[in-house]
């Protein structure tokens, strides 16, 4: 039996668990890791600046491209505990990456010892598993057990942490013949399908929630198979946008009190049946007035996690399955339907849908002089096409971005859903362009988002990693100004200074085309709306001919309220700005204003 240090049979099996690549922080603890990572070979390394920006690499990572797991390292100690917030993230969005961190010799443990802290318990509540090895011995099976409980059910994160003396004892492991183990998930019976499509056939005006879990499961093709199937419109929640092209005529919209559009808001409260698929019903999406999201519906949830099942709302019938397994069995019953002559006939339905989306928009054209930033999100529209991965974190930029911006592609909406930490926009845009660097990617961020770890940006220009991020700068907590108006404050959300070595830029205080700059990428600064599109098309072109980052920051007006629910109602939602009554005054609406 070959014979090998711990740590070299953990890298090993990360190999044949199709690990090709890891971001991380090297330190003191973790040495012995990293050193068979070089000795053993065969997984690609990305330095980050930040510890808990190599996590939110491996979120990227694993979101840009189906099957991928993101692999984030780090010593014992601060390492760890800046890495939680990565594991919390990605749990939240049933995304799953590994975590591997150093720790302190195991006869340590207890004698608080330098870095030396439990993070495993820590850890524990953010991920599915959180282990600390205390026997050599064991790490090819916790490492096989990881994989395993990453890829099956709801996926999610696991932390394994390596004492220093865990990693450098010799165990016997023979690689070659090493096996992944068998992955479990959930899937529906037959009677369960068909019970769930009774419903449908006894609606009028049904609808599909298309959630995160489609995705998950690699199963967008299914969903729209079965919407065209069935002729009925599916709304996408956050996660799940993209599983249907924002173009398709049953693409009806987003639903929510923030992220969501005006006609797909009207649509849901006029349906009367409801399939939720691989969705959560977070409350961005129904709202905290449930009786307004369910009166008059019925519904059918089925989630890959049988706990999901009623946490919300009890649904009329729930079924825990995968989401693939799901649509595969439902398209099956839909083409014996439809060949039997039983499906409904929805084609009205359906098109009063496609009614609502073509009269029901909001403006997006302004000429204003500092821009509003709908302006700014109808010239992305105009320069990045149908092929463009948009990656975003939280914040009134990414639920602008979710009213105006559109997806067409399963995957190409890169977002962090629940969690929604500041400065995520960076590293998460970085991880997904290093897993699909063929695909163009532009991130955006508020000002905020974009200082929290904005050092990460030196990680894209010392790594060669090409993207466009677009910065919208208001000087301000923009998300957080608006919550407080609720409270009648405006208190600790203003960014604004006078920056003494960039006068010129006035009161937006940081002066980001410099620290950009600095730090490897190139950088646009546009004041003036009509030249933005000219600015993202230099910043396309300066990313391929230098393969680094190129930041176009446009300076907003300081105070733009974006349409939101203030009672978190989804059924009450305030247009605080004018709406579109001309097809001028949104051009780059999926389809031509209906007036």
């Amino acid at each position: 039996m070959p014979r090998m240090t711990a740590a070299a049979a953990a890298v090993e099996i990360l190999k044949r668990e199709g690990v090709a690549q890891a971001f991380g922080v090297p330190g003191a603890a973790i040495n012995p890791f990293y050193r068979e990572l070089k000795n053993v070979g065969g997984i690609k390394h990305t330095l980050a600046r930040h510890v808990e920006g190599a996590s939110h690499m491996a979120e990227g990572f694993t979101r840009a491209k189906a099957g991928n797991i993101g692999v984030c390292i780090g010593t014992s100690g601060p390492a760890g505990t800046d890495m939680i917030t990565g594991l919390y993230s990605a749990i939240a969005d049933s995304i799953p990456i590994l975590c591997i961190t150093g720790q302190a010799p195991v006869s340590k443990l207890h004698k608080e010892d330098f870095q030396a802290v439990d993070i495993a318990a820590i850890a524990g509540p953010v991920t599915k598993k959180a282990t600390t090895v205390l026997e050599a011995a064991q790490v090819p099976g916790v490492f096989q057990e990881a994989f395993h409980l990453m890829r099956s059910g709801r996926p999610g994160p696991v932390l394994i942490d390596l004492p220093i003396d865990v990693q450098l004892t010799e165990i016997e492991f023979d690689p070659e013949t090493y096996e992944p183990l068998p992955v479990y998930k959930p899937r529906a019976t037959r009677a369960q399908a068909e019970k769930a499509l009774a419903f449908l056939l006894q609606s009028e005006r049904p609808l599909i929630v298309a959630g995160g879990g489609i995705v998950n499961a690699d199963a967008c093709d299914l969903l729209v198979e079965f919407a065209e199937l069935t002729n009925v419109p599916v709304i996408s929640t956050l996660m799940g946008w993209g599983t249907i092209p924002d173009d398709h005529e049953l693409s009806a919209g987003m639903v929510g009190v923030q992220t969501s559009h005006r006609y797909g808001n009207e649509t849901f409260l006029a349906s009367d049946f409801v399939l939720g698929i691989g969705n959560r019903w977070a409350n961005r999406h129904t709202g905290y007035n449930l009786e307004a999201y369910t009166k008059g519906r019925t519904f059918v949830h089925v989630d890959i996690e049988p706990t999901q099942l009623g946490k919300i709302f009890a649904p009329d019938y729930g079924i825990a399955s995968d989401a693939k397994a799901a649509l595969e069995l439902f398209v099956e019953i839909a083409k014996e339907l439809k060949a039997a002559g039983r499906l409904p006939d929805f084609s009205a339905w359906a098109a009063s849908a496609q009614e609502r989306k073509a009269t029901l928009q909001r403006r997006t054209h302004f000429d204003d002089i500092p821009m509003k930033p709908q302006r700014v999100y109808e010239e992305m529209n105009k320069a990045f096409g149908p092929e463009t991965r948009y990656v975003t974190t939280i914040g009134l930029s990414q639920i602008a971005a979710a009213q105006f911006l559109h997806v067409y592609k399963p995957r190409h909406w890169i977002n962090c859903g629940q969690a929604g930490p500041l400065g995520w926009t960076i590293p998460a845009a970085i991880g997904a362009a290093t897993a699909d660097p063929e695909t163009p990617i532009v991130a955006l961020s508020g000002d905020y988002d974009f200082q929290f770890m904005i050092e990460e940006l030196a990680v894209a220009a010392q790594h060669k990693v090409p993207y466009v991020h677009v910065l919208v700068n208001n000087a301000y907590l923009g998300l957080i100004r608006q919550a407080q108006a609720g409270l009648d404050i405006n208190f600790q959300v203003n960014l604004e200074f006078e920056n003494i070595n960039t006068p010129e830029i006035g009161v937006y205080g940081v002066d980001h085309v410099k620290v950009a700059e600095g730090l490897g990428v190139k950088a646009i600064r546009v004041t003036d709306p009509n030249e933005l599109g000219a600015a993202f098309e230099q910043a396309k072109k300066l990313a391929g001919e230098h393969r680094v980052p190129v930041v176009v920051e446009a300076i907003l007006e300081r105070v733009t309220n974006i349409s939101m629910s203030k009672t978190v109602d989804m059924s009450n939602v305030t247009e605080f700005e004018e709406l579109a009554t001309e097809p001028g005054h949104a051009p780059t609406a999926v389809k031509a204003l209906k007036v």
